[in-house]
């Protein structure tokens, strides 16, 4: 969204454009005119906002966790919250695995919060610099082997079996789960109807079980494997 750098006013006594200069999340407008020629004629003219004239910054507000892997047991995955400026805008999506490079700031509580938090203050990350950790499908490259190899495992008749087995290739077995996580990555085709309607190609798999077949590992690999993807579980889930 954007966020607003300088707020333009416009004077209804002088005419004169004034503007005001934002440092802060939360600012106080601008209601009498400053200007000489309102102080000279000793008038308080009123402001009026210009959206036109006023200056705004690209911004955005994330807020990344604490990989599942890396959560001690018995605790739920600790957040912070990043804002983003500029350029960096729109370069994170839920699911992604980032390096985020920043300024660690303090900012105060505003507003009755303020009032009851002492000497107590929220922090962000100011981020800088964001590395992707997985690669998206349509920034990944090719060389003239892998496309080889491609052609080459085109006309093997066993691909898709050698497909479902390179899934969780240490979990012997659960043939039928594999390609069913397999079509799961693969994906599909989205259709549009004549009368508007679209329908997906994505699918959603509910894997169930008795306890100890090897659901939560062949869950995790997926994880890794898929572009984006986010692994919780019911005592390290917060929605």
């Amino acid at each position: 969204k954007p966020l607003l750098v300088v707020n333009a006013y416009t004077c209804d006594s002088c005419g004169n454009e004034i503007f005001q200069e934002i440092t802060q999340k939360h600012f106080t407008p601008l209601t009498v005119c400053p200007s000489d020629v309102c102080v000279r004629n000793q008038t308080k003219g009123q402001l009026h906002m210009q959206t036109r004239a006023s200056r705004f910054r690209p911004f955005q507000e994330v807020k990344i966790q604490e990989m599942a892997d890396q959560v001690p047991v018995g605790h739920i995955p600790r957040s912070m919250t990043i804002h983003l400026y500029g350029t960096l805008t729109r370069s994170v999506n839920p699911g992604d695995v980032v390096h985020i490079g920043g300024i660690f700031i303090p900012t105060p509580y505003t507003g009755m919060r303020a009032l009851r938090a002492g000497l107590l203050q929220d922090t962000f990350l100011e981020a800088m610099h964001v590395h992707q950790l997985k690669k998206q499908y349509n920034t990944m490259e090719t060389t003239p082997e892998i496309q080889e190899a491609i052609a080459d495992l085109k006309s093997d008749p066993a691909l898709y079996a050698r497909l479902a087995n390179s899934i969780a290739p240490e979990i012997y077995g659960h043939e039928d789960v594999k390609k069913a996580l397999l079509l799961l990555l693969v994906g599909g085709v989205t259709n549009s109807r004549k009368d508007g309607m679209k329908i997906r190609g994505d699918i959603n798999v509910c894997l169930m079980g008795d306890p100890g077949v090897a659901k939560s590992q062949l869950l995790k690999y997926i994880t890794k494997v898929a572009p984006r993807g986010v692994y919780t579980t019911g005592r390290g889930s917060s929605g």
